[in-house]
């Protein structure tokens, strides 16, 4: 099905079940432990051997020699795998790095051999007998002393206008320098597969948020068919965009079982989730603002640097500043510098989370040098078009809404003056900031089978990172035919399946269920043809197919061979001739302890503008969960870089920190009520990563309300503003 033209009246308009809070039907396998994560697969296989990766001990250089006869010799190892005897190997498209080394050696923990034994215990004490040689190069590690070295990158780039010259014009001048740290994804399944081997073909149970991506990748490192692979991964114990792309662990899996001639379970172990796999990198980021007396905005630039492997990419920290205020002269432009840290990439909200993070803060400061209510001074700079393009109007946009009600709601009205609100020992302070993400689609597909007992049965590839996959698009098949939603049956995660969007970036749940969508239009035909009515006539409810005053059951339509369908939402030009982003406000109160300088979050308010919400129980999960995130952005999530020799010290969760259960206060979410046709037939957008958007700042903002010390460099911890609290009285 193309999708090309806004998207008018469709059976999803009936909101019957598409909208509605429903539980997650996955929810009861979570809760009593028998969801089939990939390293418990104990049901599809039989006697698998363990795997225990070993890393690379230095960032940069050759190994000279590995020792590996002690580790053979030793009780249960059944293999070695390293790129000597590894056979030739490709590198993934979508892998910035070889995912196993040697002799060269790209970055820290860099996977160099893989030991397989009859047990986990017996793989990891071999492992620890590997002696390995080093010749060590000198590595580039500090992104403040490559920042000159680094080189323009057109992505993002723009200059409308003459920035420059409006900028030194301005009345108001702002111009300000924040740092965002190296962030690791710390989810709580780790990376982790099962392979095994039939001839030449290759099953990996793994967990994976996009099955072709991996698929595709697989088989281009192992110079293999693709139709040789197969890659399953039903339940993903968290992602955040580190499972994105193919990575070690089910490549050494792979090459572990093919030498071992058995099944394989390999999981990184905790330090190499950080050093191996990818993370959020650093940026340094300048902001610029210029402005007339009354507030609005003439000139706005911003520039990010921020660093990667040889062929990676910038993280994209300017992408909100292209088009989230107004001002006809604009300057936005990335900048990467070449190191040898691991590999740098998608962490939730790629882009807009660190830059939103010193945006905010820079609208903040701006606000106070003119005088102006943070709130009034953004409403008072926004667009209902692209600001490079006037001639290109978002397809729905609420920020002022978002940001009106959000300001009513939380009692905006009673914030004080910084450092003026005191209550005992606590200085408290409200903080708020802008939200935005952009729109992303991508092709989807699904088949749709409707059986001799009117189950319909749901299948495609997309994944469950823990968002609800399972229960969203069961609500579109089952308010598409008709249907109670115990009616129909999903299956994901499985590249046997039709390729769907997969999970990632906020196109997830847009995508797969529009997927759905185009297969039940066309089930929805076949089962109109099949008992003789028009399909434009035709009506899905109650388990019937009704047209005029005749009825026929599904289960009667489909027989006993039943019908099958399978289609895909292909997206057409839309995206160009409109803007599609989501937008909302985040509001934050703090209280800062006045001696301590201890920070405690009191209470956040989200307010999302997103397109149709499509189980809004499951999306207030997505955003509280992502406004924890932004929590541990905001205060203490930081991988410490050893610029000496090259890697991430705090690479584990004891050292790592993220917020827990105490850290977090009373959340509050709401979804403005909003359809958008020109973003799918389901009228949705993402909403996951837009509630990660704006945190930090606002919590940053509320900081400075409550003390009036300014913070422009992430986590905000107590060394950077204990000695500028307000004296003690």
């Amino acid at each position: 099905m193309k999708f090309d033209t806004p998207a008018g009246a469709n059976p999803i308009d009936q909101m019957k079940i598409i909208g509605q809070p429903l539980d997650r039907i996955d929810g009861r396998l979570k809760t009593t432990g028998t969801a089939p994560y990939a390293y418990e697969r104990h049901d599809a296989v039989r006697d698998p051997a363990y795997g225990h990766v070993v890393g690379a001990g230095i960032a940069k250089g050759r190994i000279t020699a590995m020792h590996l006869d002690a580790a053979r010799g030793a009780p249960g190892v059944l293999a070695i795998v390293t790129a000597e005897n590894a056979g030739e190997l490709d590198k993934g498209s979508m892998n910035t790095v070889r995912l196993l080394g040697g002799p060269e050696v790209d970055h820290y923990h860099q996977a160099i051999a893989v030991v397989v034994a009859e047990t986990f215990e017996q793989a990891r004490d071999a492992a620890e007998l590997i002696h390995v040689e080093y010749a060590e190069d000198t590595g580039r590690f500090d992104l403040a002393a490559q920042r000159d070295a680094a080189e323009k990158v057109d992505q993002s780039a723009t200059d409308t206008g003459d920035f420059a010259t409006a900028f030194a014009a301005a009345p108001v001048q702002f111009d300000a320098t924040y740092t965002t740290p190296d962030q690791s994804h710390a989810m709580m399944e780790p990376h982790a597969s099962i392979a095994a081997w039939d001839g030449d073909r290759l099953v990996v149970w793994t967990s994976s948020q996009m099955i072709d991506w991996w698929t595709g990748d697989l088989a281009k490192t192992l110079k293999m068919p693709k139709d040789k692979v197969r890659v399953i991964s039903p339940f993903i114990g968290g992602g955040f965009g580190g499972k994105l792309f193919l990575r070690a662990d089910a490549l050494l899996a792979a090459l572990g079982a093919r030498a071992a001639k058995r099944p394989v379970k390999v999981a990184l172990h905790r330090p190499l989730i950080a050093n191996n796999t990818t993370h959020r990198p650093a940026t340094i980021q300048r902001i610029r603002i210029g402005a007339g007396q009354d507030g609005r905005i003439t000139a706005i630039g911003h520039e990010s640097w921020s660093g990667d492997q040889p062929d990676g990419g910038p993280e994209t920290a300017v992408d909100q500043s292209r088009l989230l205020y107004a001002g006809a002269n604009r300057l936005t432009q990335l900048r990467l510098a070449v190191m040898d840290l691991p590999e740098g990439n998608s962490m939730r909200a790629p882009g807009e989370a660190p830059g939103m993070m010193a945006l905010e803060i820079a609208m903040d400061e701006m606000a106070e040098k003119l005088g102006m209510d943070p709130v009034e001074f953004r409403i008072l700079n926004d667009t209902q078009v692209d600001p490079n393009d006037a001639q290109r109007p978002f397809s729905q946009r609420q920020l002022v809404e978002c940001l009106r009600q959000g300001a009513e709601r939380f009692g905006w009205n009673r914030r004080q003056p910084h450092g003026q609100a005191r209550e005992g020992r606590w200085l408290t302070g409200l903080g708020m900031a802008a939200a935005f993400r952009n729109n992303l689609v991508m092709k989807s597909g699904a088949r749709v089978r409707l059986d001799g007992q009117g189950q319909v049965i749901v299948e495609t590839d997309m994944t469950d990172i823990g968002t609800g996959s399972y229960t969203i698009i069961a609500q579109t098949a089952a308010e598409m035919m008709g249907v109670g939603i115990e009616k129909v049956t999903v299956r994901l995660g499985d590249s046997s399946f039709p390729v769907s969007s997969g999970s990632g970036g906020q196109f997830g749940a847009n995508s797969s269920t529009a997927g759905v969508y185009a297969a039940c239009v066309k089930l929805r035909d076949a089962v109109a043809q099949k008992v003789g009515f028009n399909s434009a006539d035709a009506v899905f409810v109650d388990g019937q197919v009704r047209a005029g005053n005749r009825g026929v059951t599904l289960a009667e339509a489909a027989g006993h061979d039943g019908l099958v369908a399978e289609d895909a939402i292909e997206f057409g030009d839309l995206d160009k001739r409109y803007q599609q982003s989501t937008f909302g406000s985040h509001f934050v109160e703090v209280a800062v302890d006045a001696a301590t300088g201890e920070v405690r979050v009191r209470r956040m308010l989200a307010i999302c503008a997103a397109g149709r919400i499509l189980n809004p129980k499951t999306a207030r999960s997505q955003v509280i969960g992502a406004m924890t995130m932004g929590v541990g952005a905001a205060l203490m999530e930081e991988l410490a870089v050893d610029t000496r020799r090259g890697f991430f010290v705090n690479h584990d969760l004891a050292s790592y920190e993220v917020p827990v259960h105490a850290d977090i206060p009373r959340q509050e979410v709401i979804f403005l009520d909003e359809a958008d046709p020109i973003s799918s037939p389901m009228k949705a957008k993402g909403v996951g990563e837009l509630g990660i958007c704006g945190v930090a700042a606002a919590i940053a903002n509320a900081i400075h309300n409550a003390t009036g010390v300014r913070i422009r460099d992430y986590p905000i911890t107590l060394d950077k503003y204990l000695e500028r609290l307000p004296e003690v009285a």
